[in-house]
């Protein structure tokens, strides 16, 4: 077997990753994580940046959400890394949000809007429930 990614939701998928453990070679890699974020809650992370870079100014400069979103992840000492960039006069950073699991998700979300709060961010979700 090459690859194989099982969600585990029933039983028998439970049953089904047991066999496959059972018959795979000595050496082969075994990886467990925890549930991906959910849609809602990546549409609910961007609204939320959106509306941070929308309305905050960061020492003088206008940053996007996806600025925002490595800015974050920093604070959250989520896999930020830099690197120079090719031509040596700058970074790049990499990054990868996309492997938070819902609880990750929720601390980010936290985070943010405990930012927010600390720097007079209006969320339209908030607006939208008050």
């Amino acid at each position: 077997m090459g690859r194989a990614l099982v969600t585990i939701r029933t039983e028998p998928d439970r049953s089904r990753v047991a066999q496959w453990a059972a018959k795979a070679p000595i050496g082969t890699r075994v990886e467990f994580k925890a549930s991906k974020r959910s849609i809602p809650q990546n549409d609910r992370m961007w609204a939320m940046l959106t509306d941070v870079a929308t309305q905050l100014p960061w020492h003088g400069s206008k940053m996007t959400p996806d600025d925002w979103k490595l800015v974050f992840l920093d604070a959250l000492k989520r896999e930020v890394r830099t690197v120079p960039n090719i031509d040596g006069s700058g970074f790049v950073a990499l990054n990868r949000s996309s492997d938070l699991s819902k609880e990750e998700m929720s601390d980010l979300m936290e985070l943010i809007s405990a930012f927010g709060a600390r720097h007079g961010v209006l969320f339209a979700e908030e607006a939208v429930t008050v």
